[in-house]
């Protein structure tokens, strides 16, 4: 098979900054991949989905919306979140979902920040109501990061801030959305890498990823056998996403992806691909577990 140019060893986008988190995608160069496969070809739907309605967190841009990109073209009814400072994004993102869906799918668009435990409850509340009652997965995707170089000048407020945006939250949605969940259902979380290697420069982001493989395992151990709700998460390598060029070091920016066995970065659908399979019923045997994928790095 041959890949296009994205998919290929030693492939590298142009340096490029932004400043300041989380980045937005209308500065990328190029733009990420979201329902374009390795071989240069659309992503195939199979209605893997169909009858579902999905909260997605943080999907505007990068992973959570190829996700929900994903999802509404397998055939799930959305719930989308993201922040104030990407409105205009998020309008670009509904209206890219709803063209290549051809306007099919039911899709509801919240700005909230998710730091906030009443918000979580809120959102859950409204994705009730708008799909009659019906929520059958979720992907906690969101979060932020800033680059650090020496723990003794990590600004305690961005230790919080990050322990608020990237795990609290997750707790807060799922004590929300749980009761409302019926067996089959599925929580997916967006963990990362870094868990298990340890980014030098990311290290409150990285307790955060950790944080969260721990608190899935234990959530699927309370839930997947009295309530039937599978629990599991994706640790992705490094992603072109917004996130890179507004967070990372000017170091991490130019060696971005090289380092893995192959030999690049992934795109946002390569990530996706895998929650839409673990949302899906092929993946029904599947709980408390972690997807690695990173481009090759052998995770034990």
């Amino acid at each position: 098979m041959k890949f296009i140019e994205q998919f290929q060893k030693g492939y590298k986008p142009p340096f490029q900054e932004q400043p300041d988190a989380p980045g937005l995608r209308e500065k990328l160069d190029p733009q990420p991949l979201n329902d374009v496969t390795a071989d240069g070809k659309p992503y195939k739907a199979a209605n893997k989905l169909g009858g579902q309605t999905a909260v997605i967190t943080g999907a505007d841009s990068g992973i959570g919306l190829s996700t929900a990109i994903l999802f509404a073209l397998e055939g799930a009814d959305l719930t989308l979140t993201y922040t104030r400072r990407e409105a205009d994004e998020a309008k670009a993102a509904e209206e890219e979902i709803r063209r290549k869906t051809n306007n099919k799918r039911k899709i509801q668009m919240l700005e909230f920040d998710l730091r906030k435990e009443e918000n979580c409850i809120e959102l859950i509340k409204k994705h009730i109501a708008f799909h009659n009652g019906q929520l059958d997965a979720l992907v906690l995707n969101h979060g932020t990061q800033y680059a650090n170089t020496d723990l003794t000048t990590l600004p305690s407020e961005q230790w919080h801030n990050t322990f608020d945006t990237n795990i609290h939250a997750f707790f807060y949605i799922c004590k929300a959305a749980i009761p409302h969940m019926k067996p089959g259902s599925t929580i997916n979380f967006n963990a990362s890498i870094n868990m298990a290697i340890g980014h030098p420069e990311l290290i409150d982001y990285t307790a955060t990823k950790g944080a969260i493989i721990a608190f899935m395992r234990a959530l699927s151990n309370q839930v997947v056998g009295d309530k039937g709700i599978r629990c599991n998460a994706v640790a992705p390598g490094a992603v072109w996403t917004p996130l890179i060029p507004a967070t990372m070091t000017k170091s991490s920016i130019e060696n971005f992806g090289v380092t893995a066995p192959m030999g690049r970065a992934g795109q946002p659908v390569e990530i996706a691909t895998a929650f839409v399979w673990l949302a899906s019923p092929d993946s029904s045997f599947m709980s408390g577990q972690v997807l690695h994928v990173n481009g090759g790095i052998v995770i034990e």
